[in-house]
This record gives C-alpha cells, sequence and structure tokens, in this order.
C-alpha cells in the first residue's frame, strides 16, 4: 500500500466546528422534473456518508443519482430521490421529517430519540429481545428456527433474514407472548440460544459453522446482516455454488484503478439497478475501513454505474492485486445478498403468536426455500414478505403457488409477484409499507398517509 500523509486535527478543534457549523439539509422540488434533490452540507466526520445513505434508504427513498465530496474538512452532498412510484417527494410533513432526521440534532433531539431506525439492541429494546442467528443455510430452516421460538412462548414481532453463498444470518426480534415484554429470564434466555444452536447446527459438529447470540451494541438491522456475513467470510466460498445463477448481464462489474493525482483508489462497479444498491456498497466499504472522499453514482435504464474514490483509514491506498480482490469479492457479495430473483409471497394477517412459525411450515411442506425474508409487525397487523424459489433453486412451479393460494388465503390476504432481477422499487398492494420503524413517529405517519 501507498501510504499519503494525513493532517493532524485537534478533537476539541473539531468539535467546535461542529457546533458553529451544523448540517445544512434542503430538499429542492424545482430543480428536476422527474426527482427531489436532497442538499447535505455538514462538516466533514467519520461514517457521515453512511449515516445519510442509511436515512434516506430507511425512509424508502429511491437514490437515482448522486454526487460526493468530502475531501477536506467539509462533506457536500447531493441526492437525486423518487419515493417508491417514481415520484418527488412532495408530502410537507415527510419533508419536515427529512429535514429534521439529516439536519442539526438541537432542535429535534428529543423528538428523533424517539424514531428509532433499524436497530440491532442490547438484550432487551424496549419490549423486545434481540437474536442475531448465523450458520449453514438448508431446506426449512426457517421454518425450524420459527418453531423453536414458538415452543418457547415467544413471538417474533420484526425480523430479516438473508442468505447468500449456502450461508443464513437473521436479525430477530422477539417478546413473551403472555406479557408483551422482552424475555429477561436468563435461564430462558440460555435455553433459547441452546435450542437454535442445535437447530442451526444440524449434523455438523464443528461449532464454528453457527452461532446464536443476543446482540450487545446499536446497529442497522441491515448492516449488521452485512456485517455477520462478512465476518462469517461468505464472499471466500470458493468452489460453492451461489445461491442463484446469476445471467452474465447482472453479474457485477467491479474495478479497481489509480488516482495518481490526487492519491485515490477509484472503485467503478457497473451492475444491474435496484433498490438500497448504494446503501449495500457503502456500508461494505465502511466496514472494511475505506472512506469514501468522492463519489458519482447515476443510473441508466436498468442499469448503475457507481465511482467511488477511496483510500483506507490509515490513509493508504488499494496497490497489491491481492487487496483489490479482496475488495472485488467483498463489494460483489454485498450486491448479492439482497438480490432476489424469482417469487415474493406477500402476506398481511392479523399478528398472532406463532404465525411465522405456520406460514413457514406451510411453505416448507408445499418444497419451497426462503432465500430472504422481512417480517415486520405495526399494531395488530403482521406483514410477512418471503422471496421464495424450490427446494433446488429454481423458479416456483405455477401450480404451487395456486396451493398456496388456497391455503393460506383462506386467514390472510396475500401477494404474489415475479421478482425481476432489476426490480428498483418494490411495490405495495394494499398495505403499507414500512422500514422496521418501532411505533414510532414515522410508522404511524405512513399508516395515516
Amino acid at each position: 500500500m501507498a501510504t499519503v500523509c494525513w493532517p493532524y486535527f485537534d478533537p476539541d478543534y473539531e468539535n467546535l466546528i461542529n457546533r458553529i457549523n451544523p448540517p445544512r439539509v434542503s430538499v429542492d422540488n424545482d430543480s428536476c422534473h422527474d426527482c427531489t434533490l436532497i442538499k447535505v452540507d455538514s462538516v466533514n466526520k467519520p461514517g457521515i456518508l453512511l449515516e445519510v445513505v442509511q436515512t434516506l434508504t430507511d425512509l424508502d427513498l429511491i437514490i437515482t443519482k448522486a454526487y460526493i465530496s468530502s475531501d477536506g474538512g467539509w462533506f457536500m452532498d447531493v441526492f437525486h430521490v423518487t419515493d417508491q412510484q417514481g415520484k418527488k417527494i412532495t408530502d410537507s410533513k415527510y419533508i419536515d421529517f427529512i429535514e429534521k432526521t439529516l439536519g442539526p440534532k438541537g432542535e429535534s433531539k428529543e423528538r428523533t430519540q424517539s424514531w428509532p431506525d433499524k436497530r440491532v439492541g442490547v438484550h432487551t429494546v424496549g419490549d423486545y429481545t434481540a437474536i442475531e442467528l448465523i450458520g449453514r443455510d438448508r431446506p426449512g430452516l426457517l421454518s425450524e428456527i420459527s418453531a423453536v421460538l414458538a415452543s418457547l412462548h415467544s413471538n417474533v414481532v420484526v425480523a430479516e433474514v438473508w442468505t447468500h453463498n449456502r450461508r443464513i444470518a437473521c436479525v430477530l426480534y422477539v417478546n413473551e407472548d403472555a406479557t408483551n415484554r422482552a424475555v429477561e429470564d436468563p435461564k430462558r434466555l440460555s435455553l433459547m440460544e441452546e435450542q437454535l444452536n442445535n437447530i442451526l447446527r444440524g449434523c455438523e459438529d464443528d461449532e464454528k459453522v453457527t452461532r446464536t447470540s443476543f446482540s450487545m451494541g446499536f446497529t442497522h438491522i441491515d448492516r449488521r446482516l452485512h456485517q455477520m456475513l462478512f465476518a462469517d467470510r461468505d464472499y471466500e466460498c470458493a468452489g460453492v455454488t451461489s445461491d442463484i445463477d446469476y445471467p452474465p448481464s447482472f453479474k457485477p462489474k467491479i474495478t479497481i484503478d489509480r488516482c495518481e493525482e490526487k492519491g485515490y483508489s477509484v472503485v467503478t462497479v457497473r451492475c444491474k439497478d435496484r433498490a438500497k444498491l448504494m446503501f449495500d456498497i457503502v456500508c461494505t466499504l465502511t466496514d472494511m475501513q475505506y472512506i469514501v472522499f468522492h463519489a458519482a453514482i447515476s443510473s441508466d435504464g436498468p442499469y448503475a454505474s457507481q465511482e467511488y474514490f477511496i483510500r483506507h483509514m490509515d490513509g493508504c491506498t488499494l496497490d497489491t492485486e491481492g487487496e483489490k480482490e479482496r475488495v472485488i469479492k467483498c463489494i460483489e457479495a454485498a450486491i448479492q445478498r439482497r438480490v432476489s430473483e424469482g417469487v415474493s409471497l406477500e402476506l398481511c394477517t392479523k399478528d398472532t403468536v406463532g404465525l411465522l412459525s405456520e406460514v413457514t411450515r406451510i411453505l416448507q411442506e408445499n418444497g419451497l426455500t426462503v432465500r430472504r425474508a422481512e417480517i415486520s409487525t405495526i399494531g395488530e397487523q403482521a406483514r410477512n414478505v418471503f422471496y421464495v424459489r424450490d427446494a433446488s433453486g429454481n423458479p416456483v412451479d405455477k401450480k404451487i403457488i395456486e396451493t398456496l393460494g388456497k391455503e393460506i388465503g383462506q386467514t390472510m390476504m396475500v401477494n404474489v409477484k415475479k421478482v425481476p432481477s432489476n426490480a428498483k422499487a418494490p411495490e405495495t398492494r394494499g398495505w403499507t409499507k414500512t422500514s422496521f420503524f418501532f411505533g414510532n413517529f414515522l410508522e404511524r405517519f405512513l399508516t395515516s398517509s
């Protein structure tokens, strides 16, 4: 690695600059005819780009273009965004929420504390216990996990499940069905951990292939899933068949060059566009301890082109082929973890104890395997989205979907959608799209608007 010298900044001076120059956020609907421009100016600080992109992603905004500049002490971003239907953001309440969330924290500090985004908490997050699972994936595993939790009288309120390269990572929020409060009894937690580990381990004797833990930090759920699979080294699965047979047109094209003039490594990514693509890439670069100094993001029809000018936190650039290959593999894995070709089943019904266990059991009995899942609960309503394929990884037969519709559709609303590889903005049919905000303002705002 080539070393680049960094100037010394006094921490006290940096804090003073932050107080004197709080973030400035503007929402512009006049400059562009087909999208809203969100401009963020702020004192530069570690992780600020990920923080902003994460917030926009959690608000279910689609980023069509972005220009990033943070070389020196100032951070300036311009994001071209639309809502899920590809329209401008015009609702004044929503605009006000965006400005307060991204802007100065002083005025809205108390309110924003009650609007937590997707977070993995300590043993208890309000009335929930957060559980992290990672292990070897196999057909029916999610059904077995949810059955264990149901047998322990624990209700899954929110969950997100990813699979990639035959590995599975889950973050689940559960509570006791009798009290609707977090599980706090150490004996019950120990029993839960033991049984979940046994399920994850299956026939494997090596305990290193599986792990259950009650999370001890405050991390965004999607970022935590990336971290778990990255730590599990899912990007290094040489000789392992990927969960999806990606067509050549979809496989990401990633190159790394060097900008000699400014001393940057330039990471260029070209692939099919989709929702949350920028978040996944920025999240991975951040967790690999690379700083993005400049970036240009654009969409050309179904394709995305993203260019990042980066250095490592120690000021070094990527110079060896081994370093470049590792970054390329990690970004490619981050892009593919969220891809879900095939069919999605969106289920909406009244929340009941053991609902997830019942639904996943039915999916398993019909020979379907879950590639990704998003479980959420708002009030008394449960909304579950399952991205499924058959047990061999092939597209689902229409007859199986018809059978499922008859079996599940008697008790809940079912929406079946074909998921194309370039799905950019998931549709909502008959119910509200949310982002796992627990009982907060945004959730109430979305359901009432």
